[in-house]
């Protein structure tokens, strides 16, 4: 009915279509691994039906994202040798610690945070799915864990739903939950800070920093977002009700790394989706390119330089060097090398 449509305030419209993209991105990563892109036996669970055909574009597109942020996940739990945490903030129904576990690369502890609706969900999802749950129970010591509507907690996972912008109930609420100041930790943002305004991500990013002495923050999202292409993809969001809030900071690779240098921490890289494309491992990009034809490269040129991932570190304990983690494994190695030496 109309009245009960006026009840919900532009923000509740606005933070639903938010929350929409989080079955956008969970979609798409569905549809491109039942094509074989890469392997992900988890999602299937969070997502039942591979729905609608997607472009090759799109696919190729998940692919480098899902493959350079986990190289760069994948390569921070190596150096601390899993003695680390990892908080993916606005996780949705992401499955990587389903992965790291089969890879035994958990961290001490693993946390996702997002809205409560959302963990409401995924929790659902876990409790109804012995391939999800079996995970949390075989990594956990006792036969009880804590479970409620809006969190998960376990030795070594936990889902907390709390709203990103509310940075004192997110510090409790991780607290509450075992979280280590004191350990190395990677935090993980996907298409998240974007829909903050730059005060609330600010806000965030700047509690990261002062929270954790050895940390690396990962951020994936849009960038060069003041040309024609990018106002496209702003107007394609808007007819969804969905404001891109955080867009200042999307301007460029250096808008990006500011953000995070003005906000505590002491050092920033930034690359467009087109130079991680052509960074990834050659035969496995070979590969995945055979799974779908695609002639016409300029389209999926245009995608991958509107989209980005940046990562900032902040070393105290000089993990190895945690500034120096490239999106190269062989230079990784050699970095590694030169560090422990």
């Amino acid at each position: 009915s109309m009245a009960a449509r006026q009840q919900f305030t532009d923000s509740d419209t606005a933070d639903e279509a938010v929350r929409a993209t989080c079955d956008d991105a969970s979609t798409c990563k569905r549809f491109a691994t039942s094509k074989g892109y890469w392997r992900d036996p988890y999602i299937q669970y969070f997502i039942r039906s591979v729905g609608e055909r997607k472009a090759p574009e799109i696919n190729r597109g998940y692919y480098a994202r899902v493959q350079g942020v986990n190289h760069l996940l994948d390569a921070f739990i190596r150096r601390a040798e899993c003695n680390c945490q990892v908080i993916n903030l606005g996780a949705g129904l992401d499955t990587t610690f389903w992965r790291l576990k089969d890879e035994n690369l958990l961290p001490r502890k693993f946390f996702e945070v997002d809205f409560p609706t959302v963990v409401a969900r995924k929790i659902h999802h876990i409790k109804t799915k012995p391939p999800l749950s079996r995970a949390i129970i075989e990594t956990h010591s006792t036969d009880s864990l804590l479970l409620d509507a809006h969190s998960l907690d376990s030795d070594r996972f936990c889902i907390i739903g709390v709203d990103l912008r509310d940075i004192s109930n997110l510090d409790e609420k991780l607290k509450k939950f075992q979280l280590n100041p004191e350990l190395p930790t990677l935090l993980l943002s996907e298409c998240v800070l974007v829909y903050m305004t730059p005060s609330h991500s600010s806000n965030l990013l700047h509690w990261a920093a002062e929270t954790f002495h050895t940390a690396m923050f990962i951020n994936y999202e849009q960038v060069n977002m003041s040309d024609r292409f990018g106002q496209v993809m702003i107007e394609n969001l808007q007819r969804r009700h969905c404001t891109l809030a955080g867009v200042e900071a999307c301007q460029s690779l250096e808008s990006q790394r500011e953000r995070f240098l003005k906000n505590g921490w002491e050092h920033a890289d930034a690359l467009d989706m087109m130079t991680v494309y052509s960074m990834l491992p050659a035969d496995d990009v070979a590969r995945m390119e055979r799974l779908e034809f695609l002639d016409e490269k300029e389209l999926l040129e245009q995608l991958l330089q509107h989209y980005s991932i940046c990562w900032a570190s902040r070393d105290k304990l000089s993990l190895g060097g945690v500034r120096a983690l490239t999106l190269h494994p062989a230079l990784d190695q050699e970095l590694f090398r030169c560090q422990k030496a």
